[in-house]
C-alpha cells in the first residue's frame, strides 16, 4: 500500500509557487519545497513523479495569475493600453513569476511575427481591442500590437530585474507616446513600419 500524502497536491503547488514568487524558479528544489512545507522532499513525492512536474504546476498558476493581469487590462478603456498597463504591472509586483514566463530562455526562438502568439494565450481578443478601438484591419493592428508590446516588455524587463523603477503615471506617458506615434506612422502610410 503505497504511504498516505502528508499535503495535498494543491497546497504543494501554492507553497511551490510562493517559493517561486519570494526567490525565483532556481530556488524551487525538492529540499527548499519540503523546508517550505515544514516537512521532508519526501511527501511531494507521493504526490508529484519529479520536481520536473511541479515546476509544470508553478509554471501553469504563474500563467494562471498572469491571465488575471490582462482580463484586468481588457476591462480599462482603452484596453489595449490596460493591456499594456498589466503586463508591466505583472512584471513589477510579481517581478519572479515574470522572469519565468517571460525571460527564460525558449529551446527555439520564434519570430518577432509569431512570438506574440506564441507567448499570449489572449492574443486574439487583444488583437481584435486593438481593431476596434482605432479602427485598423489585422494586419495594421498586428503591427501596432508587436511594436506596442516590444517597448511594453522593455520597461518590464527593466522593472522585473530592477534595473530601473517608473511610477505608474511615467509608464502611462511612455506608452502613450510611443503609441501614438505608431499608430500615426501606419495611419500615413499604411504599411508595415
Amino acid at each position: 500500500m503505497p504511504p498516505k500524502c502528508k499535503f495535498t497536491r494543491e497546497e504543494i503547488i501554492k507553497t511551490a509557487l510562493d517559493l517561486t514568487r519570494s526567490e525565483g524558479i532556481d530556488a524551487l528544489t525538492a529540499r527548499s519545497l519540503g523546508a517550505k512545507l515544514g516537512s521532508s522532499p519526501k511527501p511531494i513525492f507521493t504526490v508529484f513523479e519529479n520536481m520536473e512536474e511541479v515546476q509544470e504546476e508553478v509554471w501553469k498558476a504563474a500563467k494562471q495569475l498572469y491571465a488575471q493581469y490582462i482580463e484586468m487590462g481588457l476591462q480599462e478603456t482603452p484596453a489595449f493600453k490596460g493591456v499594456g498597463m498589466q503586463y508591466i504591472l505583472f512584471a513589477i509586483k510579481e517581478s519572479k513569476l515574470f522572469q519565468l514566463l517571460f525571460m527564460t530562455e525558449w529551446p527555439q526562438k520564434p519570430s518577432i511575427y509569431s512570438v506574440l502568439p506564441v507567448i499570449e494565450e489572449n492574443y486574439l481578443q487583444i488583437l481584435a481591442s486593438v481593431q476596434d478601438s482605432y479602427g485598423l484591419d489585422q494586419p495594421a493592428a498586428e503591427v501596432l500590437y508587436r511594436h506596442l508590446w516590444t517597448y511594453s516588455h522593455g520597461i518590464a524587463a527593466l522593472c522585473a530585474t530592477n534595473l530601473c523603477s517608473f511610477t505608474t503615471n511615467e509608464i502611462g506617458k511612455m506608452m502613450s507616446v510611443v503609441f501614438n506615434g505608431v499608430l500615426k506612422e501606419i495611419q500615413n502610410q499604411n504599411t508595415e513600419v
